[in-house]
């Protein structure tokens, strides 16, 4: 759009105060004609603009003269606010720089910005989950990544002891609510659960940062290893076809569904982290699934079935055997 390309030429201008019409032509990728009409167009639509001939001329903004479009087209803009907006769960930050912008917009785009930042609700929480807060020390670690400053990390690991150690913070993730820490570390890049940091303090050193780092891959390596560790363990069974649909929707791809067996039964193949796991997952399902692979699996189910058996099978009163007081001595 032509529109698009004029307020392109006028950030030239502002940016870099005197253009020729070469340089607009070759930023743009459009003809020294078309550059030239462009530059012309601007001044008659009212921009000061002014022409300087010979050597060394050019074009530029009469007496440095600037304005307040942003160079945002009204889908752009749209774009940036429905991204952002108020419900989206974007920082203070990000919603105090997006009033400011909002302030600067050209009217016609203004009233689009507006509605696209009300349009949109992101609810991070799961069903029937609590929201996750905002972990204490993330405010400190995101200031780490954006000033390039390595850090004297504090970290309790899961069932490991807190430990100490100095990290390049190079990005942060989120996940499903919970954030994450992409770090350089002497043993090469690693993932922080940003909710398990119990200190961070500065070391006065700059980021050690890996040649040519790609956080987007960095955290797709780490998440497919997570991965591969809930789905170290897999057990093998036959489920009623009506089953299935459920299973995929509370399995997801931990779920593979196989063929259909002379009975008429599915055969499917569920990963975890161990066998014990699976079954206290999968035996609510009853004789709907039966689990047959490996071995293992079915003596996890008959001492499963026996303890409940033996607390919800008699005929007293369930809770005789649970928690009931020992009777007064005499």
């Amino acid at each position: 759009m032509r529109a698009d390309r004029l307020i392109a030429v006028l950030l030239l201008l502002q940016t870099r105060g005197r253009i020729t019409v070469g340089d607009v032509a070759r930023e743009l990728e459009i003809s020294p004609r078309t550059a030239r009409r462009d530059l012309e167009a601007l001044g008659m639509a009212g921009v000061p603009v002014y022409s300087y001939p010979g050597r060394g001329g050019g074009w530029s903004l009469v007496g440095g003269a600037r304005t307040d479009l942003s160079g945002l087209t009204v889908d752009e803009a749209r774009a940036l606010f429905l991204a952002a907006g108020p419900a989206t769960g974007a920082t203070p930050g990000v919603q105090a720089a997006l009033r400011k912008l909002l302030a600067a917009l050209p009217a016609p785009l203004r009233h689009g910005a507006e509605a696209a930042g009300s349009a949109l609700v992101v609810d991070a929480a799961g069903w029937g989950r609590t929201p996750v807060p905002e972990p204490e020390h993330l405010g400190v670690l995101r200031q780490a990544v954006l000033d390039g400053h390595e850090v004297l990390l504090g970290y309790a690991g899961r069932a490991k002891p807190p430990s100490s150690r100095v990290v390049s913070p190079l990005g942060l993730v989120t996940k499903s609510g919970i954030w994450y820490l992409v770090a350089g570390t002497a043993d090469g890049v690693r993932t922080f659960r940003v909710g398990r940091v119990t200190e961070v303090a500065l070391t006065g050193r700059a980021v050690v940062r890996p040649a040519e780092f790609d956080l987007a891959a960095a955290w797709e390596a780490s998440a497919a290893a997570v991965e591969e560790r809930r789905g170290s363990v897999r057990v093998c069974g036959r489920a009623e076809p009506a089953l299935v649909p459920l299973l995929r929707m509370r399995l997801g791809a931990r779920l593979t569904v196989g063929a259909t067996d002379p009975r008429g039964l599915v055969e499917v193949e569920v990963a975890g982290p161990s066998v014990g796991m699976l079954v206290s997952e999968l035996a609510g399902f009853g004789s709907r699934l039966l689990l047959v692979d490996p071995p293992e699996v079915r003596t996890h189910l008959a001492e499963l079935g026996g303890e409940l058996r033996r607390l919800y099978g008699g005929a007293d009163d369930a809770s005789s055997s649970v928690g009931r007081a020992s009777p007064p001595v005499g």
